[in-house]
């Protein structure tokens, strides 16, 4: 089908300004390529440092832990000795000292009994004495293992107790980093959403303003193939998504997967 006479100039004017148009080549740099793309956020490189400097941090802890783990033995740091009270020994002996002034009380009665029947310095008053004596030192003894297995109870549940408070520190110290380094690596991801939120409306405005006299000569030809009777108008270009959403839901799923280190 022939173009009306009416439309031969204008279609000229058209195939000139296509043929324009079309034979220029479009700079995509401008609108594609890395430049387009959000770097690293500051808190996001944080919590990479911090999480790949904390893969190792329970060492020091279970380093302590292992002298807590032994027999308990020996004087060292993590021995059973080591968590004893240091003044032990002089609660010992002064407890002893005590005791053996009560007992000193006792001896004297017996030679007080002995010289009021008559009996001082005879082989009864020695007999008795000699029990006493023994008596005494096997109290004594008693005493002095009483407090020595007390103090040692006491001392490995401190032991204990320690090396409870190790395992809880570290556990403490690594969940506390985590949610550092969760925090961070969410509070960066979503700073970069909105870094690459402006990149893109500036890409898609470059890219918008290449394209913009293709599509308005589209558009031109549209109107005159209408007018022409040749088809109908060509649609305008689907609208693209929000760039705003689109990185921000990119941003999130990053920053997802930081809250693993939870």
């Amino acid at each position: 089908m022939a173009l009306p006479d009416y439309l031969q100039e204008t279609a000229k004017d058209f195939a000139k300004q296509l043929t324009a148009a079309t034979s220029a080549p479009i700079d995509t740099s401008t609108f594609v390529g890395r430049q387009f793309v959000a770097g690293e956020d500051p808190l996001q490189t944080a919590a990479i440092t911090r999480a790949t400097q904390g893969l190792e941090s329970y060492k020091p802890f279970l380093t302590q832990a292992q002298a807590l783990t032994g027999p308990g033995a020996g004087t060292g740091v993590g021995s059973i000795a080591s968590f004893q009270s240091p003044f032990q020994q002089q609660v010992i002996d002064e407890t002893l000292r005590q005791f053996d002034q009560s007992r000193q009380a006792g001896l004297t009665q017996i030679g007080d009994q002995a010289l009021d029947i008559g009996a001082f310095g005879g082989g009864r008053q020695g007999a008795l004495e000699g029990q006493f004596m023994a008596d005494t030192a096997a109290g004594r003894a008693g005493i002095e293992a009483q407090l020595r297995q007390a103090g040692f109870q006491d001392a490995a549940a401190r032991r204990a107790q320690a090396l409870q408070d190790q395992f809880a520190l570290s556990n403490f110290q690594r969940q506390n980093e985590a949610a550092n380094i969760a925090n961070l690596g969410q509070l960066g991801a979503f700073r970069q959403g909105l870094d690459q939120s402006r990149l893109q409306a500036d890409a898609t405005a470059a890219q918008t303003a290449a394209f913009e006299p293709q599509q308005r000569l589209q558009q031109f030809g549209a109107g005159l193939s209408g007018l022409a009777g040749f088809a109908a108008p060509v649609p305008l270009p689907a609208a693209t998504p929000s760039p705003f959403s689109t990185a921000l839901s990119t941003a999130l799923g990053i920053g997802g997967l930081f809250g693993k280190f939870r």
